[in-house]
Formats: C-alpha cells, sequence, structure tokens
C-alpha cells in the first residue's frame, strides 16, 4: 500500500486522513498550526443541502455525502472515542409569503424525486412544528430531514483521536511522503492565485457566536439567513457573516452583533441567552464555488483538496472517498465540476 502525506489539518485534510488509513495506507498528516487552526475550527456545524431543483454534480455529490455522513461520524467515534456531536435532526425554515409558499411546495414534489425517498423536504404548519418553531409570516415551514448538525471543533478532535487510534499523528513539518494531497485551504488558494497570475479563489470571512441556550435534540433553524444550530452540548451556534472585504480576518465586531440581533429577532425564545464566545474566520471559497479535487496544477504528481468554503463538512464524508479511490487505486470519480481546471 502507498504512503500518503497529508498537508493540512483542517475538516478536508483530516477526512482523507482518516479514510486512507482505514484503507491500509501508512499515512502522515502535516500542519504547522496544527487540527482545525483554519475555519475547521468554528462553531456553527449546519450540514444542510442545497434546494432539490436544477439539480447538478455539486447538489448530488453533496446530497450523497450527507446521507454517507451518520456511518462516518459513527465510525469515527467509535474508534477514537471523541462524539463530533453529529446529528441527522434536520432543520427548519420559516415561509415569508404566498410567492414563497408556493414554490416550496414544488420543491416538496422534487425533492421526493431527487432525494430518493432517503430524505423529505415538507410544508408544515406551525402549529404542527410545536414551540420550536419559529415566527412565519406565511403560517408555514419548510421541514427537511436531510439537515444534520455537528460541532466543527469537535469533529475535527473526534478525527484526530480516531487517527491516533490509527497510529496518524498531526506535525507541524514533515518532509513529503508517498503521494502528496495538499489541503490547506485559503492559503492553498493564495498560492495558486499567485503562482498563476490570476484568481482561483480567496477567502470568505465569517463570524458567528454560541449561546448558552439548551434547545434538546430539536431540529436546526434557518431564518433571516441565519443558521441557528442547537449542539449537543448544551449550547445553540448562531451565524454567519459573508464578508469579502476585510482587515481583521479573526476578530469579530458589530456586524457579528447584527448577527445575534437578527437571530433573536427571529426566534424570540432566544432573547436573554448568554453569548459564551464570539468566532471569526476566513473559508476558502474557489472560483467555481465548487470544493477544488484532483491533480494540482502547480505541483506534479501531487493533489488538491480545497474550497470547502460553507460546505465542507458536509462534503468531507464523500470527498474523502473520492481522494482515497484517486491516491490509493488510480480510479478517477471526480466530477468535471469539481477539478481545479473548473476554476482556472
Amino acid at each position: 500500500m502507498v504512503d500518503i502525506t497529508v498537508r493540512g489539518a483542517g475538516i478536508f485534510g483530516l477526512s482523507i486522513a482518516w479514510t486512507c488509513a482505514r484503507r491500509g495506507a501508512a499515512v502522515q498528516v502535516v500542519d504547522p498550526f496544527g487540527p482545525g487552526a483554519g475555519s475547521s475550527g468554528g462553531l456553527v456545524g449546519a450540514l444542510a443541502p442545497h434546494v432539490p431543483e436544477n439539480w447538478n454534480a455539486k447538489k448530488a455529490f453533496q446530497f450523497e455525502s450527507l446521507i454517507m455522513a451518520a456511518p462516518f461520524w459513527k465510525q469515527v467515534e467509535a474508534t477514537g472515542g471523541v462524539s463530533a456531536g453529529y446529528g441527522r435532526l434536520g432543520r427548519i425554515q420559516p415561509i415569508a409569503d404566498q410567492k414563497a409558499l408556493d414554490l416550496a411546495r414544488q420543491r416538496e414534489d422534487t425533492a421526493r424525486t431527487l432525494w430518493q425517498g432517503q430524505a423529505e423536504w415538507t410544508v408544515t404548519k406551525c402549529s404542527e412544528v410545536g414551540a420550536w418553531c419559529p415566527p412565519s409570516a406565511s403560517g408555514y415551514v419548510i421541514h427537511d430531514t436531510l439537515s444534520a448538525r455537528m460541532h466543527p471543533r469537535r469533529a475535527c478532535s473526534a478525527l484526530v483521536a480516531a487517527l491516533s487510534v490509527m497510529g496518524v499523528q498531526i506535525v507541524a513539518e514533515a518532509p513529503d511522503r508517498g503521494r502528496v494531497v495538499h489541503a490547506t485551504g485559503l492559503a492553498g488558494l493564495q498560492e495558486l492565485s499567485q503562482a498563476l497570475g490570476k484568481t482561483v479563489g480567496n477567502g470568505v470571512k465569517g463570524q458567528a457566536a454560541l449561546l448558552r441556550f439548551d434547545a434538546g435534540p430539536v431540529p436546526q433553524l434557518f431564518a433571516d439567513a441565519i443558521h441557528m444550530v442547537p449542539h449537543a452540548d448544551g449550547t445553540l451556534a448562531i451565524g454567519s457573516t459573508s464578508e469579502r472585504e476585510y482587515d481583521d480576518p479573526t476578530g469579530t465586531d458589530d456586524a457579528l452583533d447584527a448577527v445575534i440581533e437578527r437571530a433573536m429577532r427571529a426566534v424570540p425564545v432566544l432573547h436573554g441567552a448568554e453569548v459564551i464566545e464570539r468566532w471569526a474566520g476566513v473559508r476558502p471559497r474557489s472560483r467555481s464555488r465548487a470544493p477544488m479535487m484532483g491533480a494540482h496544477p502547480l505541483h506534479q504528481g501531487q493533489f488538491i483538496a480545497n474550497g470547502g468554503f460553507k460546505i465542507g463538512f458536509g462534503m468531507a464524508p464523500k470527498l474523502s472517498e473520492v481522494m482515497a479511490d484517486l491516491m490509493l487505486e488510480n480510479r478517477d470519480t471526480i466530477p468535471d465540476d469539481f477539478r481545479p481546471e473548473a476554476s482556472l
């Protein structure tokens, strides 16, 4: 079995290392900043699908990955003894008006076909949801059963623990050994852009908050374009901003205050909940907006897995399998839209 060097210990790098190690590869993970040091060390953890319409390779890949997530994280926890806080509890979204209600009902029909009976997207009266239902001007909400939650930091810790049991350590520096994959997030996209003289990807800053609010095992909410994710540890995450221009990549400011205020306005039961942590980080976004997977454009004979942006944790189970297929078995099943040339 070939050796594997994974450069980058965010969610893509750790997941690829885990899948390769499970298949018998000798793996090393190299990251000078440690696991989950970048955008993978956030708070929100909303594993939510794209809307079930205008189906394409990206949506299909994400759907398959979300279906794979439960056994993926169960095996990680069983191996390392650390929980990622994963739970497929669904998501609720208020419907604003009749136009949005009609569109939601159309998507209800397409979900039956596109989600293959493995999950549902339904239009439901607020009165049928119960006390956790956010206010809805139409009196209706969308309830999907595909969305899941996890705590990003705990997910990274769970992978680190499972990898340790498999004999894989995360080190700050080490020479390349065997086949190499670069999962280096924003730094990797910047390297490409500088070398090629054009924008291959960029960073989008996100700010999020963690509240002391134990909602119990209930669906996450998406209201006023804000994710509200109840975690298994009795906290609730709120986020996030999407900032293209920023001076301080890890600093929080009044933009986060505005998100918190909007969340509490959308879900009044959150009023008075203590904000116990504020977080900011920069998420890597490829020019194509899809994950970038395949042969590395700069490092001959090496590979890239980058550009998770807002859906990295949801994409990770399938992405890690596809990258392991490529590196260990020379089997290439990467969608064309995900290849680096789509962003070049």
